[in-house]
């Protein structure tokens, strides 16, 4: 079952390009990395590191230290219901945690095939109406009123 906390890793080069991700079981759904926490007691940040891998394979150790950034918020949301078959019986809620990460402007993406299917740099503001989840798109505005 999975743990109804995660991350959110808005990933961002220097120009302010954002990335978005398609996921593979849900055609025109645009993202940023997400996922869940292995363990109830997982570091936030070294959750966000392995979903940035698993899912893009960029190794966040390979960067320096100030590139993953912890945004210090925290949104709670509603599970959509064809989704919820994966966390214990009752659960409907999700904390999710926000993340941001600069990336070199060379980095390549290597997606996981069974997650996502393709992939756009994209400028901010488009990359943030392109995303499905609205709290995803708010999530990169804070991070460039932020700079």
């Amino acid at each position: 079952m999975k743990i109804p906390i995660s991350v959110l890793v808005v990933i961002y080069k220097s120009n302010r390009d954002v990335l978005l991700i398609e996921r593979a079981d849900r055609s025109g759904f645009w993202q940023s990395v997400t996922g869940s926490l292995d363990t109830l007691d997982e570091d936030l940040a070294l959750a966000a590191t392995r979903e940035v891998f698993e899912e893009t394979g960029i190794a966040v150790v390979r960067l320096p230290k100030e590139a993953l950034q912890n945004l210090h918020h925290h949104i709670e949301y509603e599970i959509y219901p064809e989704w919820r078959f994966r966390y214990a019986p009752g659960v409907t809620r999700n904390i999710e945690h926000w993340f941001a990460l600069e990336v070199p402007d060379s980095t390549s993406i290597t997606l996981a095939p069974r997650e996502h299917v393709a992939y756009e740099w994209l400028p901010y503001e488009e990359a943030a109406k392109k995303c499905f989840s609205r709290s995803n798109g708010d999530a990169i505005l804070k991070l460039f009123s932020a700079n």
